[in-house]
């Protein structure tokens, strides 16, 4: 979710979103009974800033849906899930970029704040989905969303207890026509209806499957594969698959190692004519088969506690791998058919050459193009070679970046400075680092670190407590 790393005392902190809501002119209190129960801390001093104690006064929020005054947008343009319409984080052919900028900069078409966090946004229908948090409320808020303005649509929330630790919340929820699914900070995965908001089912990992939260909350987000749901609780089960509409669950892949939750997400992929979905743990690499969630293969030769980027899918048989803060990438190969695969390291890069703290890396034609600690953009081949740098005065360290067009959208990072202010458009390509427009779009831009959406043309980015919208694309003629 998802991705995103704070460097304190020596230490990698993966980073969110939370909420601070915009009141709604007409809204409806709708509480709902198969609401998740309140987990109450049981190490206070972890959960609570000081000063705070579990019992804050107020009546546990088990569920409540608000109606807010915002309408849905007749925009077509889609961004349903963590990376995009296809998990790669590059945009569907028809999002065509404007390749200048006036002085001004993008035109910004709406603004609203949110809570202290990094989540990102999914889009879908005209609407935009978020997963939030109340500080004031103590509440996980799933929020609905107008493309069109911003104003609130709907939103869901219940109380869950959460400290501020470098933000609350933050993954980017999974949606379909009907379904919208979210990732709490807690491990609360919540399934609404995605035009209303109402409860479709909900769970707890924690609670119902023993889930070990890392720390600095959850950064998983949830993986809607067509009528399902796949979820790595990485306790008992490691993975699992749910039925979208019910809730019940279709399979339960076992572990018997005891692996745990990253910050990583599940990430499909298609071999030989079969599906499976590939998932980093703190003790390894896993392969299980979507029909049925067998485990097909897992390797150790890929082992890092904190890890937050995401496996790369390099078709048809590779899987790209990194870390920053020491652990590299490595390019790894399945072989094999059936359920006699098996998985080889080709090669491996140091840290100072290719390693990415935060976001997953973009694979576009032939080349991967990651931010590496020391914040340079780099293309890399196939083959683990070094196309070309971005230089020591382009520096992104942590910020977010999504390929449309032949382009990269990238937030700047000025990692000394604290501040993530400037949005930049750079030329994918392996004749160097070009950089074709840039433009201030946050006021303040602290930590704007969360994911990027884009969807007919807008783009939407959040620093950590507010969220804009922004044109980047050609108008349609």
């Amino acid at each position: 979710m998802r991705r995103v790393l704070l460097t304190v005392m020596g230490l990698i902190v993966p980073v969110g979103a939370a909420l601070a809501g915009a009141q709604a002119l007409r809204y409806w209190l709708k509480p709902q009974a198969d609401a998740l129960e309140l987990r109450v801390p049981t190490d206070l001093k972890h959960e609570w800033p000081p000063g705070h104690g579990a019992d804050t006064g107020k009546p546990v929020n088990p569920g409540t849906l608000v109606r807010g005054d915002g309408t849905p947008s007749t925009d077509v343009g889609l961004w349903p899930w963590f990376r995009g319409p296809d998990h790669t984080n590059v945009a569907p052919p028809r999002e065509k970029l404007l390749r200048e900028w006036p002085a001004s900069g993008p035109e910004r078409l709406w603004s609203l704040p949110v809570g202290e966090g990094y989540a990102g946004a999914a889009v879908r229908n005209g609407r935009v989905y978020l997963i939030d948090y109340d500080t004031e409320k103590k509440e996980d808020a799933v929020r609905c969303l107008s493309l069109a303005d911003g104003k609130e649509i709907w939103r869901y929330t219940y109380s869950v207890l959460i400290r501020r630790y470098h933000g609350m919340s933050r993954t980017v929820p999974a949606v379909t026509d009907d379904f919208v699914v979210t990732f709490g900070p807690k491990g609360h995965v919540v399934c609404l209806k995605a035009k209303t908001g109402e409860v479709v089912w909900k769970m707890d990992l924690v609670k119902d499957y023993g889930t070990e939260i890392p720390e600095w909350y959850a950064g998983q987000c949830p993986l809607i594969d067509g009528d399902r749901v796949i979820l790595a609780p990485s306790a008992n089960p490691l993975m699992m698959a749910v039925q979208l509409a019910t809730g019940e669950v279709v399979w339960k892949t076992a572990n018997p190692g005891g692996w745990k939750m990253t910050h990583t997400s599940v990430m499909p992929m298609d071999y030989r004519g079969e599906r499976q979905y590939v998932y980093c743990t703190m003790e390894g690499v896993a392969g299980v088969r979507a029909s049925d969630g067998k485990l097909l293969w897992k390797t150790t030769e890929w082992v890092h506690k904190i890890a937050v980027a995401s496996p790369l899918v390099v078709p048809p048989d590779r899987i790209f791998f990194s870390v920053g803060y020491g652990g590299g990438a490595a390019m790894f190969r399945l072989t094999g058919e059936g359920e006699t695969l098996q998985v080889e390291r080709l090669w491996a890069l140091k840290d100072d050459v290719f390693g990415s703290a935060q976001h997953t890396p973009i694979l576009y034609d032939g080349h991967i193009y990651g931010v590496v600690p020391d914040g340079q953009l780099v293309c890399l081949d196939l083959e683990g070679k070094v196309v070309w740098r971005s230089g020591g005065g382009n520096t992104f360290y942590l910020a977010p970046y999504l390929m449309a067009d032949g382009m990269l959208l990238m937030m700047k990072s000025h990692q000394k400075k604290g501040r993530d202010d400037t949005l930049h458009l750079v030329e994918a390509g392996t004749g160097g680092y070009r950089e074709l427009a840039s433009a201030k779009v946050f006021d303040k831009g602290t930590e704007a670190w969360g994911m990027m959406a884009l969807a007919s043309g807008k783009l939407i980015l959040r620093d950590y407590d507010r969220m804009i919208c922004v044109r980047v694309g050609r108008r349609e003629e």
